[in-house]
């Protein structure tokens, strides 16, 4: 068996030199959401640090007979990297750089040297054509266009998932930094490229790297650095001392590296550790080890801090009073932790004696003990905590990026330590234009994960009863509309293009303990409630209970349930209301004045016809033809106002309905060509949602 290992950039990774294939044995590609806007913040943050290169892990490849490179790790980096490409390709209008990042993609042939066009990268069988369709090629709009319907698998659910998610964070990029993020992607992020002819040495090699023995945490590393430095008499007494502190954290490895990280950006303000063990060791540690104050780093930092981070994984448990149980459950709601600096500080500041073993902070510990954790300073730790959770909110609703939303935790613990007043603190004001931005963004579709549209409804639900409510333990935002429409239902009945005009909308979504699971094949509105209020957990929501007399659902209440959330959630973010036309104006403006620096507000939202028409660029009579050569035929539909016909009178609400009732698999939106000037109907959409 030969192994050879290579560190390459993407730029020598997605080229001639690898033709990737994944084995029909791997398993199918898992990466959610989470996972592909981790890996875009990541290398957004690395490429803002500029620090040398970012690397990737390792690939493990064995090459075969064919020339292939069979993938026995990395397929899920490969193909979130390609969709990446894709997103990047979609939305870049230099030719230069289009022809570069389509070479990522798939390799262009060359018919005198018999080479053929062909992809980088192939997926397993039954989801290699979809992959390759709809990513490989570029025809991004037929897949934002795609229903659950349309869908075959669970891989490639999650290929049109990421697809949106990395459109929707590449997209809100000014041009200038989205090529900056793309050439650091390309020639500075690495992998270390391992490669053999035998599969099972792969497999052994897979097995040495990932599966052997247990890594050292970054607690067990500064451990030893720091014990080290305490006296002979005192250093088994501390080392046991120093595992009692970090127990509760166990052996949650991503939990103990995020605690580090917190910590650095509190002693040092540096929002992001590009190396945690060097970085803190740098920054903190060897301070406390020059002057001999092993012991204190232990006392007066680390027990206190670990304490206040466990209060935080655990507030309910915690003897701390009640109103700020419920801001810290509140921020805990976050899909993001970034906002945790500023708690820990903030507690470590406004709790005594935490640095004494005999203090009793959670309710399991002895109910009589004399000393009890306490506040010194109550009130002004739930003022910190209020605007912690308003700023925390408003970025995560505008999609601020990590290195965004340390950089303001990093500004806030700052001008704590100054002791500036809360009110002329920066970094606890949002700014006009950022509330403008907040309130368009919700009242318009939110592209955003499951986790953050149950927060937002948590928070209206709790700003109308006035009071925190209990979460149960399942608690989960699914839609009044099912996810697909069939015919006969009552949605069905409603105009066309109203189902879709809705489905993303925070109106739509109600808080129930029921998972969505429960709601596949429910299409009728009551069967839909009852499973909604059935839980008396549910039912503690005001916004869910309210449905529970509700007999028939319209358009128009969803409206009044919109404007109501919009409201309440606006309430308890302090959020200026303004009318949204005028922003919206606003912003139109500056997007068509020279030198004003704006953001794109383009997202991968499914395009209604309609909207298409109102907006001018296709009006109703518009034909779009599609020819078939090679099966001699041509077929026609034409545009109404609200979607497409056939040339037997069938209705079609979007393109890719048309081209796959037509053409079977097939449900491209490149296919159709407008008949008066031969316009593909991919280039109108695009040209849409670059107007959005």
């Amino acid at each position: 068996m030969s192994i050879s290992a290579s560190e390459k950039p993407l730029s020598k990774v997605f080229t001639a030199d690898y033709r990737f294939a994944i084995p029909a044995f791997q398993r199918s590609y898992s990466w959610h959401n989470v996972q592909m806007k981790q890996l875009i913040e990541d290398v957004m943050d690395a490429c803002a640090v500029h620090d040398g290169p970012y690397f990737l892990g390792s690939l493990i490849l064995v090459r075969d007979e064919h020339g292939m490179h069979q993938v026995i790790d990395g397929q899920q980096r490969l193909v979130s990297l390609s969709i990446i490409f894709a997103v990047l390709l979609t939305l870049e209008e230099d030719p230069q750089l289009h022809a570069s990042l389509a070479g990522l993609l798939t390799e262009a042939g060359d018919k005198l040297r018999g080479i053929e066009t062909e992809p980088r990268l192939r997926l397993r069988e039954q989801d290699e054509e979809f992959f390759r369709e709809y990513v490989q090629h570029g025809d991004l709009e037929a897949l934002f266009d795609l229903r659950d319907t349309d869908i075959a698998t669970q891989a490639q659910r999650n290929i049109q998932m990421n697809t949106k998610c990395a459109y929707d964070t590449l997209a809100a990029m000014a041009d200038d930094e989205r090529r900056q993020f793309a050439a650091y992607l390309v020639n500075d992020v690495m992998f270390v490229i391992v490669t053999t002819d035998d599969i099972s040495g792969a497999y052994r090699i897979f097995d040495v790297m990932n599966m052997r023995g247990m890594p050292l945490t970054p607690s067990d590393v500064f451990k030893a650095k720091v014990v080290s430095g305490i006296s002979s008499a005192a250093r088994t007494v501390y080392a046991r001392y120093w595992d009692d502190i970090m127990e509760p954290m166990g052996d949650e490895n991503a939990r103990i590296e995020r605690f580090f990280a917190d910590l650095d950006l509190i002693f040092t303000r540096t929002p992001i550790c590009e190396s945690l063990i060097a970085d803190f060791t740098g920054h903190v540690l060897d301070g406390y080890i020059r002057k001999g104050q092993c012991i204190e780093f232990i006392d007066d930092v680390l027990r206190p801090y670990a304490i206040c981070d466990e209060i935080l994984h655990r507030p309910s448990e915690s003897l701390l009073p009640r109103p700020v149980v419920d801001l810290l459950c509140a921020l805990g709601d976050y899909p993001y932790s970034d906002w945790k600096p500023v708690a820990l500080w903030a507690l470590v500041h406004s709790l005594d004696n935490l640095n004494d073993p005999d203090t009793v902070v959670f309710a399991h510990g002895e109910r009589n003990a004399s000393q009890r954790v306490s506040l010194h300073d109550g009130e002004r730790l739930m003022q910190i905590l209020t605007m912690l959770d308003r700023v925390t909110g408003i970025d995560c609703l505008n999609g601020k990026s990590e290195l965004e939303r340390r950089t303001r935790a990093a500004t806030i613990v700052r001008d704590l330590k100054k002791q500036s007043p809360l009110q002329r603190i920066a970094g606890f004001s949002v700014s006009a234009d950022e509330q403008r931005l907040a309130m368009l963004h919700l009242r318009g579709e939110l592209s955003i994960d499951a986790g953050m549209r149950r927060l937002l409804l948590i928070r209206a639900n709790e700003q109308l009863a006035g009071e925190r409510i209990t979460r149960p333990r399942s608690l989960n935002a699914v839609p009044i509309i099912p996810e697909r429409v069939p015919t006969g239902s009552q949605f069905a009945a409603w105009p066309a293009g109203t189902c879709d005009y809705w489905a993303q909308r925070i109106g739509n979504f109600v808080l129930t303990q029921k998972a969505p699971r429960y709601f596949n094949g429910v299409d009728d509105f009551v069967a839909r409630r009852d499973l909604m209020v059935r839980d008396a957990s549910s039912r503690r929501f005001p916004l869910t209970r309210a449905l529970r007399d509700l007999e028939v659902i319209t358009p128009q209440y969803l409206e009044l349930r919109q404007r109501q959330i919009i409201d309440l959630i606006a309430q308890a973010w302090h959020i200026d209301r303004g009318d949204v036309a005028i922003a919206e104006q606003q912003a139109a403006a500056a997007a068509h004045t020279p030198g004003v620096a704006h953001r794109s507000k383009r997202t991968s939202k499914r395009v209604a016809v309609a909207e298409v028409v109102r907006a001018g660029l296709l009006k109703p009579g518009d034909r779009f033809v599609w020819n078939r050569p090679r099966k001699h035929e041509t077929w026609i539909i034409t545009v109404t106002e609200t979607g497409f016909q056939g040339e037997d009178g069938t209705e079609y609400a979007t393109p890719t309905a048309a081209a796959r009732q037509i053409g079977g698999s097939t449900a491209s939106l490149n296919v159709w060509k407008r008949e008066s000037d031969g316009r593909a109907l991919s280039d109108i959409w695009k040209a849409y949602r670059a107007m959005m």
